[in-house]
């Protein structure tokens, strides 16, 4: 595995194999001193063409963690804003030393142009591009299900009596609201059909993507009738992505009290899932339109918890492309 552009692009082996090592990564994060020397030497560049705070802040924690050099570089202020194209900056980077590459893109596509198009020739990792993937959040979100739900759920109706090993069979899981604009839901999609779990895509049809039915899921324009045929093992509510929206989401719902209405995950509906079940979300948390305080900080909420899985989750990332098996982690 040179680069990390999409889940599509991982095995159902490569993907549990970085599940695996982020295991390992959360275990050493529990000692006194938390650094490890295993990319010592490397360069990691974030590039960053779109605002972002969690991502980031957990590459740049991950990379430094395994002792390598890390240089942050915002579109903002940088010679992009002067006009500088995606080439240039890539050349340059090169001409830096860069071991690795972690890109966010507002362009949908940009991490495999850079990847492929022989400009640099360290690893890219893909930290979201515009509509399109979201590798790291899926194999986070991945993470925090597999802790969670593989072997601890138990209950009449919950699909977990298969779910056993290293990967997410007999889970189901749903995914709820803007599917139209979310890379974390294409990523999820993909990451989760290929860990073997069921996949629930629960949203308004505007907000549904045009060839919805070659994906391998079922969709529900209901969060009541989702809770009603499906016993969901875990929940993730999706941002509702109003900057990627004309007219700020109007087109696509009648009104905010109306999506929260028909969308909105409450205390009533949170205590309708299974007891072992989880809620989730990729965050940032619009509250109050799609999830409520009392559910987003409920005890069955692991909300805070996939920001410090990722951490361990990018840590195994990096150090599968830049050391694999040459290092010990």
């Amino acid at each position: 595995m040179k680069h990390l552009l999409s889940t599509s692009d991982l095995s159902r082996e490569d993907a549990i194999r970085i599940l695996d090592t982020a295991e390992q990564m959360a275990a050493t994060q529990e000692r006194e001193i938390r650094k490890l020397p295993t990319l010592r030497g490397k360069t990691v560049v974030n590039l960053f063409f779109e605002d972002s705070t969690r991502t980031r802040i957990s590459f740049e924690a991950a990379a430094k963690r395994l002792s390598a050099d890390v240089i942050n570089f915002s579109a903002k202020g940088s010679s992009v804003s002067k006009g500088e194209s995606l080439k240039d900056t890539a050349l340059t980077l090169q001409a830096m030393g860069a071991d690795a590459v972690v890109i966010r893109h507002w362009a949908s596509g940009a991490a495999e142009r850079l990847a492929g198009s022989g400009w640099m020739h360290g690893a890219v990792l893909n930290a979201g591009d515009g509509t399109h993937q979201h590798p790291t959040q899926a194999l986070l979100d991945a993470y925090t299900m597999r802790k969670h739900l593989i072997g601890a759920a138990e209950g009449p109706g919950a699909h977990v009596e298969t779910a056993t090993g290293n990967d997410l069979a007999g889970l189901t899981i749903g995914l709820v609201g803007d599917v139209l604009h979310s890379r974390v839901a294409r990523s999820n999609v993909a990451l989760l059909n290929t860990l073997g779990a069921k996949v629930v895509l629960i949203s308004p049809p505007t907000l549904v993507p045009v060839g919805i039915e070659t994906w391998p899921v079922d969709v529900v324009h209901g969060l009541d009738a989702a809770l009603d045929k499906y016993d969901l093992d875990a929940i993730m509510m999706l941002r509702v992505q109003r900057e990627r929206m004309s007219g700020g989401g109007n087109s696509f719902f009648p009104s905010p009290q109306e999506y929260t209405r028909l969308f909105g995950l409450d205390g009533d509906r949170m205590r309708r899932l299974p007891d072992h079940a989880i809620v989730m979300h990729p965050g940032p948390m619009n509250r109050g339109l799609e999830i409520t305080a009392e559910a987003a900080d409920s005890p069955r909420s692991v909300i805070v918890e996939q920001v410090s899985n990722g951490v361990a989750v990018r840590m195994a990332s990096l150090y599968l492309l830049l050391a694999g098996e040459e290092g010990g982690a």
